[in-house]
């Protein structure tokens, strides 16, 4: 896969880009990933690549000639998929990362200011916000998909962990523990240490509806339920805590 990022703060993307398994990735040729300051492209002396909003109003707006000229720059860029990071854009979960982890090119510019130019949408295929809430720029935005989207590349994590982490049903994940067994009187839960794949199973399926109930109930509207999730539901709703207090069939 190759990304490209148009931003004015690349100094932004270093640290991420050269650290932990995005690293590993850029490495290992599992992603090609350039930052290109689009600052450069201005055609103003001073750089400037911001003006007033005709009509007025607060704030200032990204223009569009240095935007597209660097945009143009980038080799095989009109089939690229073009994202711009904007409050705007239709909210980013889980499955559009899966969904842009097929693409071979992406492009993210990455908005700033009070907003941009409208006419740069011209050149974009599609807006994407990561919440409900406002960053002084679009590279935070970036960073978080572009990692989303990333480890779900082949080869870069363990397929095991992408199957079983939260999201990849609408689910949140188990609790999980490691040694030792015991730490300042708190035990690991004796079904984990047993042995009995099986029920070990159940546990897990149990708790991640348990917490799913408990803090994200929207979720479970969007779950296809077994029986089995069901019969557990029916408990959880009960106010059943543990596991190992249902009745086993």
């Amino acid at each position: 896969m190759k990304i490209d990022i148009l931003t004015i703060f690349p100094e932004m993307f270093t640290g991420i880009f050269s650290s932990s398994i995005l690293k590993r990735a850029i490495e290992n040729e599992c992603v090609k990933i350039e930052v290109h300051d689009f600052r450069s492209y201005s055609l103003n002396k001073h750089g400037k690549v911001d003006d007033t909003s005709y009509g007025g109003g607060a704030g200032m707006l990204l223009t569009v000639q240095p935007i597209i000229d660097c945009l143009k720059s980038i080799p095989n860029y009109q089939t690229a998929h073009k994202i711009i990071t904007s409050p705007c854009g239709k909210v980013y979960h889980q499955q559009k990362a899966k969904e842009l982890s097929q693409e071979k090119h992406i492009i993210f510019l990455c908005g700033h200011y009070e907003g941009f130019d409208e006419r740069i949408l011209h050149y974009i295929d599609e807006e994407v916000s990561i919440g409900d809430y406002i960053l002084t720029g679009g590279e935070i935005a970036t960073l978080a998909m572009v990692d989303s989207i990333v480890r779900l590349l082949p080869n870069v994590i363990a397929q095991e962990s992408i199957e079983e982490e939260s999201f990849t049903e609408p689910l949140l994940e188990y609790p999980q523990y490691t040694k030792p067994a015991i730490y300042d009187g708190l035990k690991v839960p004796e079904v984990l240490v047993q042995g009995n794949h099986e029920e070990i199973r159940k546990y897990r399926r149990f708790e991640s509806l348990k917490r799913t109930f408990e803090r994200r109930k929207d979720l479970l509207e969007q779950l296809i339920l077994s029986k089995e999730d069901e019969f557990f539901l029916s408990y959880i709703k009960k106010g059943i805590k543990q596991y190992e207090e249902i009745p086993k069939k």
